[in-house]
Formats: structure tokens, C-alpha cells, sequence
């Protein structure tokens, strides 16, 4: 019988080839969470750990970088949001420390971050959230795309990632397209691969990992909840536009929902820019998740979870998170080629 290796090398050797890893499983970009340690462990296992570098500045950043390269000596990647001020300075900073690859999140990334980047020889992924802006990615120059549906934690698009699959996936051939959002098993890693996809992207899972950093309160705040517990925020006002965060319901969700409010009030009154708005949304998902990851207050900090948080029942090593991965999605390949035959 052929092995897992050479089943799944059918379906995603142009995604582990990009990504120069064994498997096309990349970990998910999670603040406070996808630090040196979990990123690390996650290359280590074959996979492609992501640094979370959206809300750290150059100086976090590089240290960031140095730590996991003393890790691991296996592909890793750097995840940066495009509104973050200092975006140019992170930028330098990755290209400065060799970074493999960056992924651009958070917004369209304008040509010249993308230019910079490939131009130091950095291979850059960016989010797709509709084949129109896939297209436009692609042509400014996008090495790789994600497609990230709305099951997944953090902050979120409308669509549904069995949606976007359909919508992008068949029309996108110039580059690897990876999967993401509600992924939490290795059967679903199969049925995306079979599509298509190049690899799947996934966080929620490796929260409960023993090399995740995490307080033990969050992590046993995953392994109860329910898919259904993981819920997006609310945006109050159509004029303000929010990006939509998933997390599961406590009460720092509500506290969310005052600060929305007095927030927009800020910007109604001119005291804020939109631009000065948004980031102190970030800034305030970005306190109240170290308050619950680091600090443990698990009822006033932030959840974020994805809806795949109703999978996570224990917790496990990363290596035997993506072991059990692998094993499930080449056991499913397997019986989609009986099927088939």
C-alpha cells in the first residue's frame, strides 16, 4: 500500500513545495498565541508555523524571528496586517532577517509592500475573500493565496469557506491556493485537497497544544465549548465598518459591544479619524486577548475561536495534532480513489 507521503503528494506537493515543508499544513496566525514556541513546534512537525507579528512592533518582531530560527531549522513564515502604522518597519525588519515568507492580512495589501517584499526575495501569500480581488492579488503580484471562511476565529470575511472554495478555487491556476476557516480535521484537509487546494491553513487546533504558550484557562476554555459558542461580533453601525471578530461568547464580548459604541460616538463627534478608530478596535481585541491567553481571565478577556473550537477535545503535542492530520486526510484520499475507481 502506498504511504500517507505519497498520497498526499498527489494532492499538495505544489503547497509543500512552496512552502518547502514536508506537509502543506500551515498553523494559523493567532496574537499572543503563534509565538516562537508553537511556531517552531508546528515546522518541526512537518507543518509551517506562522509568526503572529500583526500586533508586535519591529523591535518584538525580530526578536520573534531570531527564536524560532534557533527552533527550528525548518520553513516558517511572518503574518503582518496591512493597517498596522508601522507596516513598512516590520517589512524591513522581515526582509533584514531572511524571512521566507510574509502573508499580508487584514486588508488588500497595496503593490508597493508586495513589490518590496518579492523584490528581497521574500515569497508573499495574501487573503482572497472574492474572486474579483483574487484576480487583482494574482496580478500585483501575490505569490500564494489563502481563502479564509467565516468559520474561522479572529477576525473574519461573510463568506463561508465551502462558498469560497467554489467561487475562487477552479478560476485560480497561476498560483497555490490554500485553505482555511472551519478546517479541524484531516477529512476536511482531504475534501479541499481533492478540490484543489494547494494546503490548508488552521489554527484553532493547535491552541491545546502542550508547546502553546497559552494559559491553562484558555485552553480548557476550548476544549469545553461548542461550535456554536463561537460567535461573531456584531457590527453596530453600518456607516463604521467593523471587521467582524469570532470568539466564543463571555463577557468581554459584551464589553466589545459598549466599546464599539463608544467608539463610533468618537468618530461621529470628529474626535477620531476612521482610520485612528479601527486601530483602537485592534487595540482593544488585542488587551483583551492577552488578558485571557497570557493572564487566564478567561470570563472579561477575549476567546477568539474558530468554529472547528467543537473538534478540540484535549489537549495533545503538535506533532500528534499533525500526525493524526495526516493520517485522516491520506486514509480519506484513499477511500475517495475507491469511490472513484
Amino acid at each position: 500500500m502506498r504511504s500517507n507521503d505519497e498520497i498526499l503528494d498527489d494532492f499538495w506537493k505544489a503547497g509543500r513545495t512552496f512552502l518547502n515543508t514536508r506537509y502543506a499544513i500551515m498553523g494559523g496566525a493567532m496574537s499572543w498565541i503563534s509565538e516562537h514556541n508553537l511556531v517552531a513546534a508546528i515546522s518541526n512537525a512537518g507543518g509551517f508555523g506562522v509568526i503572529a507579528g500583526g500586533a508586535m512592533p519591529p523591535e518584538l518582531l525580530k526578536k520573534e524571528i531570531l527564536e524560532t530560527a534557533a527552533l527550528t531549522k525548518n520553513s516558517f513564515g511572518v503574518n503582518l496586517i496591512t493597517m498596522h502604522p508601522q507596516l513598512d518597519e516590520l517589512i524591513n525588519v522581515c526582509i533584514e532577517a531572511r524571512v521566507s515568507h510574509v502573508i499580508l492580512a487584514g486588508g488588500i495589501p497595496s503593490g508597493q509592500a508586495v513589490k518590496k517584499l518579492k523584490e528581497a526575495g521574500i515569497r508573499v501569500m495574501c487573503f482572497a475573500p472574492a474572486l474579483v480581488l483574487a484576480k487583482r492579488l494574482v496580478k500585483t503580484g501575490a505569490d500564494a493565496l489563502i481563502l479564509e471562511g467565516t468559520e474561522a476565529g479572529g477576525h473574519i470575511g461573510p463568506v463561508a469557506t465551502n462558498v469560497l472554495v467554489q467561487e475562487i478555487l477552479p478560476y485560480i491556476k497561476e498560483v497555490p491556493v490554500f485553505v482555511a476557516g472551519g478546517v479541524g480535521s484531516g477529512e476536511m484537509m482531504a475534501a479541499f485537497l481533492a478540490m484543489g487546494a494547494a494546503g490548508c491553513q488552521l489554527g484553532t487546533r493547535f491552541v491545546c497544544t502542550t508547546e502553546c504558550i497559552a494559559h491553562p484557562n484558555f485552553k480548557q476554555a476550548f476544549i469545553r465549548a461548542n461550535a456554536r459558542d463561537a460567535v461573531p461580533t456584531v457590527q453596530i453601525d453600518a456607516r463604521f465598518p467593523v471587521i467582524p471578530v469570532r470568539a466564543i461568547a463571555n463577557e468581554g464580548t459584551k464589553r466589545f459591544m459598549d466599546f464599539q459604541m463608544e467608539t463610533i460616538q468618537k468618530y461621529q463627534r470628529g474626535e477620531l479619524e476612521l482610520k485612528e478608530a479601527q486601530l483602537a478596535i485592534e487595540h482593544f481585541w488585542g488587551g483583551a486577548l492577552r488578558r485571557a491567553v497570557i493572564d487566564g481571565d478567561v470570563e472579561n478577556g477575549s476567546l477568539m475561536a474558530g468554529q472547528s473550537v467543537g473538534l478540540v477535545k484535549e489537549e495533545k503535542s503538535v506533532q500528534a495534532v499533525v500526525d493524526e492530520l495526516v493520517n485522516e486526510a491520506a486514509d480519506a484520499l484513499r477511500r475517495f480513489g475507491h469511490a472513484m475507481a
